[in-house]
């Protein structure tokens, strides 16, 4: 995964393809607005692979996350692992 800090958002690339999952950070919070997969790349796990990966760098660098996606909010409720970094 890469953090794109220019455009504030992380992307993985898969293939020709990115999908990726715009943010915003404020003191001790990732709020990830919005996640993308791009339609080929629907159904295939990479958008989970990419949430993966944020929760991962969320829990590395302290911050909980407020999910304003509803894609990235259901995902951390459905993964128990996760599910403690929801603000």
């Amino acid at each position: 995964m890469h953090d794109n800090t220019e455009k504030r958002r992380f992307e993985l690339r898969v293939g020709d393809e990115t999908v990726f999952a715009d943010y915003r950070r404020q003191e001790g919070l990732l709020f990830i607005t919005y996640v993308y997969a791009p339609p080929v790349l629907r159904g295939t796990g990479a958008a989970g692979r990419l949430m993966e990966a944020v929760a991962r760098r969320a829990r590395d660098d302290g911050q909980r996350i407020v999910a304003l996606c509803s894609y990235a909010g259901a995902w951390l409720r459905r993964h128990p692992d996760h599910r403690d970094l929801l603000a």
